[in-house]
């Protein structure tokens, strides 16, 4: 009876409180990620390395993060997601503090690959996690709150941990960020109600025209082509935007920092599409890749500014939407697997992304990237819209209906 309540009350109200501590945890997530890049100088110094090598950190991580969420997250599955997010949050928090402590650059790198299986760990969980703590038709509006903590993690958490190196140490921005992943943890376990994972019986192989399991794989793959085409023009955005910086004071940074609330914007949109997310996710890929391709013949600042503040847009509603198709399409019986695949499929997609485009622009320049890129992006809109029309019935696009309860 309490069950059938507790359930009933899910479905009708929005739990704020555990989707707010789990987007905390994926600001403080990102903040561990990127910190070393915030703070190159301070760090090389410190520990008498190159720049290059301290840079390779960011480098590591998202190599371990790749390799590790899958098998780590199978590996976790045995237990209820609220212990294994509580652990792996404690093991990033030492994760953290080693790196305070470390006496060499080599305890440095154990303790990131340390923190990056932590994390490929907690992606997985908590991408899987949200999807059990809401009704379906929320789903969308939970993985847009979630990952919003991941933008903070960027735009705030970043720019303090270089406040507090600046005011004191690099190593007291680590020991800072250590102590509130620690705090993460014990708010998860107060706080994140305990449920079971989900373990509903396969759907049936005979759904519409193509199996639930071949459309998870086809779009999964179809995300990851345009993720690779998306990060590959924005790893050289500072060169793309070139025209745009003259129209701003500050130059490329005010640029930076508007395409920045531009993608806050977008991750907002998202959170209010409701069930249609798959055809806003091929709307956003449709979005991203005009204003990809206009990069090539906007010169004129002004109009390069609106440009970049587009493709801010289509970008940033882009992640949360196609997180919620693919955990959608997947299924309670599919979802730790996706939720583990999600974090494979985005950190792939930067560095394939990266290295593609950094080969093109050294053999044409800069000015050669944005039609393909966009070419790329606008070839994966197109194969999404394929994956529709293979499902006859279906009232939008790519929803899992079939999973809701009959009436």
């Amino acid at each position: 009876m309490t069950e059938t309540v507790e359930s009933a009350q899910r479905s009708t109200s929005f739990p704020w409180t555990p989707i707010l501590i789990l987007s905390t945890a994926t600001m403080l997530m990102v903040t561990a990620e990127m910190l070393p890049a915030a703070l190159l100088a301070p760090m090389s110094s410190g520990l008498g390395v190159s720049e290059a090598a301290t840079g390779a950190l960011v480098s590591i991580w998202a190599a371990v993060v790749m390799v590790a969420s899958l098998p780590l997250s199978r590996f976790a599955r045995r237990w209820r997601a609220r212990p294994v997010i509580v652990f792996a949050l404690a093991a990033l928090a030492l994760s953290s503090v080693l790196t305070a402590i470390a006496p060499a650059f080599g305890v440095v790198i154990a303790a990131r690959v340390l923190g990056a299986a932590a994390v490929g760990v907690l992606w997985a969980t908590v991408n899987a996690f949200v999807a059990d703590l809401v009704p379906d038709r929320l789903l969308g509006r939970a993985i847009a709150v979630v990952l919003g903590g991941g933008t903070l993690g960027m735009v705030i958490g970043t720019p303090l941990g270089r406040l507090l190196a600046d005011a004191s140490d690099w190593r007291v921005a680590f020991l800072v960020l250590g102590a509130t992943l620690a705090a993460a943890a014990v708010a998860v376990r107060l706080m994140v109600p305990l449920r079971d994972r989900a373990r509903l019986a396969p759907s049936s192989p005979r759904e519409g025209r193509m199996p639930r399991t071949a459309r998870l794989g086809i779009v999964t793959l179809l995300v990851a082509v345009s993720l690779i085409g998306h990060y590959g023009a924005y790893t050289f955005i500072t060169q793309l935007a070139a025209p745009a910086a003259t129209a701003l004071p500050g130059g490329t940074s005010t640029v930076l920092l508007a395409f920045g609330v531009a993608s806050a914007v977008g991750l907002v949109a998202a959170a209010r599409v409701g069930e249609r997310t798959a055809r806003a996710l091929v709307v956003s890929l449709a979005v991203t890749a005009v204003a990809v391709a206009a990069l090539a013949v906007s010169s004129a600042p002004v109009v390069s500014l609106i440009v970049v503040l587009v493709w801010g847009l289509g970008s940033g509603a882009f992640p949360p939407l196609a997180q919620t198709v693919i955990l959608r399409i997947a299924g309670p019986e599919h979802r730790d697997f996706a939720g583990a695949l999600i974090p494979v499929l985005f950190n792939g997609g930067i560095a394939i992304g990266a290295g593609a485009a950094s080969a093109l622009v050294g053999a044409g320049g800069p000015m050669t990237l944005p039609v393909p890129a966009a070419i790329v992006v606008l070839a994966a809109a197109l194969g999404l819209v394929a994956v529709e029309a293979a499902r006859p019935k279906a009232p939008v696009l790519i929803t899992d209906a079939a999973s809701r309860p009959a009436a």
